[in-house]
């Protein structure tokens, strides 16, 4: 089987300068969508026409399995596939999809590609407004004649509401025979996919037709608002996948998965939550309203409070984290491990039973089990030019304010008073304190603002 994908289009109403195919639906792009439902077909051959922003659409989307076909100028559908021609196998079926139209389900084009069997297969769908799209034109008998595009069809067959929805299947040998015999001469003088369908039914081809489960899956993209619609539809399609898993949501509306979201059982999701690239929930696990996890993994009983932020992270189970916290890339957490507002981790571990619970950062740091981080305390990790190391073992103690300079190491049990300013290994069990004598000076008046004249 070939695959070909039209994405050449400008889609000049997106009103941007990203080629239309490569606008981001539910993080990812457009036309990624269709090349990976085309992928789950295992088509010998997967072509894509490219044209509008070429090498942002090849750069972004290369990959060894694609065949690519440049058309420029554009001059409609079936000078596209015209394109494309040269990288098809000569036999079996041809299937031609479209790169803004993202939300196609593998299972309808499977019915298709079936269908087209010994046929000409086109995938139709009845609107309740048909307007702008191509319409099918059938006979007495229901048989199709024809697909009519609307610049060129009469007013009794703009009243027709099934519409060609761009996507169909053929023997592949026909579709080359077909594809030289296309003509311009129409009122958008393009050269149309759809005219082949008229030389089937003059060959005495059997047409037949397909549709789809939901209507959204044919839905195209040209316009911002277009694309908007699809997000919300995208996203409670995936609501619903995983409601049916057992995935309590507070609200399904407001959820927005921008990539894969793989969760146990038991789960809870408040509102408001983004996950973005691959993002692992585990039993019983629940995130609180306005959290994005971004490739994070979460342990069984895991609670994230509001407003966490979680990216390239690792939470072991029982965590308890937030209202306000950062984990960034290289965090990790073992288990029943806390933290608190406003704490900032990076490239840290930390072992299991250990507390970083108040405005906190702990950068660079590999921290022990039964630790007890004090507020306000920083791991001073850079000196403007390098990264250091802070280690804190087992059952240390670190009071509050404290700045630990790195490459620094506190001991197992050992105790830094609040205020410390550490610059040297503070040994085990043993209190390490660095502050300044407390002085009160009497007499001492507060400096006064001049007075204006």
């Amino acid at each position: 089987m070939n695959i070909v994908i039209l994405a050449a289009g400008q889609g000049k109403r997106m009103h941007s300068n990203l080629p239309k195919v490569l606008h981001p639906l539910a993080g990812k792009a457009l036309v990624l969508h269709v090349i990976d439902t085309a992928r789950s077909l295992a088509p010998q051959t997967l072509c894509v026409v490219y044209g509008h922003g070429g090498e942002a659409v090849r750069r972004t989307l290369d990959a060894p399995d694609l065949a690519w076909a440049l058309q420029e100028p554009q001059l409609g559908t079936g000078h596209a596939v015209q394109q494309a021609l040269p990288h098809l196998c000569a036999e079996g079926t041809t299937l031609i999809l479209y790169g803004d139209v993202p939300l196609i389900r593998a299972e309808t084009l499977r019915k298709l590609v079936h269908a087209a069997q010994g046929a000409l297969a086109i995938l139709t769908v009845e609107l309740a407004d048909p307007s702008g799209y191509g319409r099918i034109v059938r006979d007495g008998t229901g048989r199709v004649l024809r697909i009519v595009e609307q610049k060129d069809s009469t007013a009794e067959e703009r009243r027709i509401s099934e519409i060609n929805t761009g996507i169909m299947a053929m023997p592949s040998a026909l579709l080359g025979q077909w594809l030289g015999r296309l003509s311009n001469d129409n009122a958008q003088q393009e050269y149309y996919l759809t005219d082949i369908v008229s030389m089937a039914v003059s060959a005495g081809l059997p047409i037949r037709t397909v549709n789809p489960t939901n209507e959204w899956e044919v839905l195209g993209v040209n316009s911002k608002v277009q694309l908007a619609e699809l997000e919300r539809i995208a996203q409670r399609c995936t609501a619903e996948q995983l409601m049916e898993q057992g995935v309590r949501l507070a609200d399904p509306a407001r959820l927005d998965v921008r990539g894969e979201l793989v969760c146990g059982r038991d789960v809870f999701i408040d509102v408001g939550c983004v996950f973005e690239g691959r993002v692992e929930l585990d039993e019983a696990v629940e995130v609180g309203p306005n959290c994005v996890l971004k490739n994070a993994r979460l342990g069984a009983g895991t609670r994230l409070a509001a407003f966490t932020h979680i990216e390239d992270a690792v939470v072991g189970p029982d965590g308890r984290i937030g209202p306000f916290a950062r984990l960034r890339p290289g965090a990790e957490l073992a288990g029943d491990v806390h933290i608190g507002n406003f704490v900032e981790i990076k490239k840290s571990t930390i072992a299991a039973h250990s507390k970083v619970n108040h405005l906190a950062y702990i950068g660079d740091a590999i921290i022990g089990s039964r630790v007890n981080v004090g507020a306000g305390t920083i791991t001073c990790n850079y000196d403007g030019a390098n990264k250091f190391q802070t280690i804190i073992e087992d059952d240390a103690f670190i009071g509050s304010d404290t700045q630990l300079v790195a490459p620094v190491t506190v001991g197992r049990g050992a105790t830094l008073g609040a205020g410390t300013t550490l610059t040297r290994d503070a040994p085990a069990d043993t209190l390490t304190v660095s502050r300044a004598k407390q002085v009160s000076i009497a007499g001492w008046k507060r400096p006064l603002k001049a007075v204006k004249k």
